[in-house]
């Protein structure tokens, strides 16, 4: 999308600037997008003001200034706080302008976006339920997919701004909660797809393969992956700074399971990668990259994994 295809995009706010909300929010000022961001950490708002945006830790200027507000934390308990409010804090709701769009993209119960969009249209705003994927790198291409669902209105008032941040908008149905569904899927393979790809990893390594090469030939046969083409590296980098941390796939397969467990519908391999993140972040790798499972193996068999450069 070119800066002249964005003539009908409005204002955006990006309330989180971590590695995907980073990227969105740069990919829209590559596109002629005005846009804000926020972030509770000074480093973020002046990484993001060096490339050209309006920076903000106050949540009332953010919204005194954007149309629509796409907001990219961790948890639903956050985007909550988000847009309701805390205490003497006020939320996005009491202080967005009447006919502004909120965009919810963390990973969330899909049974929640529903009543935040019910408690919205009370004062005017609509809700987009929008949970993206693609990782950083697509964040910061302005390739990432948005998986998005709310009123067609809902659309209508964002303009082109999801198509700002996003090679793919999907636009899954009119009410809000079927994006959070299809989100949860995608949660589940990804979780069990990196789980795979560190337990292949270490059982090669294990059995004398090199690493590199056996990453090289996997990515060539039909036992790839997205997720193995893009986490073995970090592994063979030994690099483990979280892009996604091992404690983000706790919380997401998490919600993959609970909402299985309300249809009463069995998850065997989601819970079983489950278990194997929570023994990583229990032998102390929680924060680390999600690609640090593989420690898990290599201290359960002794293996040696590659060490980051000097």
């Amino acid at each position: 999308m070119t800066a002249a295809q964005t003539a009908g995009a409005k204002t955006l706010g990006v309330i989180g600037l971590g590695s995907m909300g980073f990227g969105a929010a740069v990919s829209a000022l590559r596109r002629g997008v005005p846009t804000w961001g926020l972030d509770l950490t000074a480093a973020a708002r002046e990484r993001f003001a060096a490339e050209g945006g309006a920076a903000t830790e106050s949540l009332a200027e953010l919204a005194e200034h954007c149309d629509v507000v796409v907001v990219l934390v961790v948890s639903a308990a956050q985007t909550e706080q988000l847009l309701f409010g805390q205490g003497a804090d006020k939320g996005l709701w009491e202080l967005l302008k009447p006919g502004s769009v909120v965009v919810s993209s963390a990973t969330v119960d899909p049974t929640l976006p529903p009543l935040w969009e019910a408690r919205l249209a009370e004062r005017g705003l609509w809700l987009i339920d929008g949970p993206v994927s693609g990782g950083a790198k697509k964040a910061a291409d302005g390739q990432m997919t948005v998986m998005a669902s709310g009123k067609p209105e809902a659309f209508a008032a964002a303009g082109a701004t999801l198509d700002a941040i996003a090679g793919k908008v999907y636009r899954l149905g009119d009410k809000a909660g079927v994006g959070s569904t299809v989100k949860m899927v995608n949660q589940h393979l990804a979780g069990v797809h990196i789980a795979a790809a560190c337990e292949a990893m270490a059982l090669g390594m294990r059995a004398g393969a090199d690493p590199r090469q056996l990453y090289e030939v996997i990515c060539n046969s039909a036992g790839s992956s997205w997720m193995f083409q893009n986490r073995v590296p970090h592994i063979l980098d030994g690099d483990y700074r979280p892009l996604s941390a091992v404690n983000i796939f706790i919380k997401d397969l998490g919600i993959v399971l609970d909402a299985a467990r309300k249809l009463h519908f069995p998850l065997p391999l989601a819970a079983q990668a489950h278990q194997l993140y929570l023994a990583t972040a229990a032998a102390g790798h929680g924060a680390e990259d999600d690609a640090a499972v593989i420690k898990f193996y290599a201290e359960l068999a002794d293996i040696e994994l590659p060490k980051a450069s000097p």
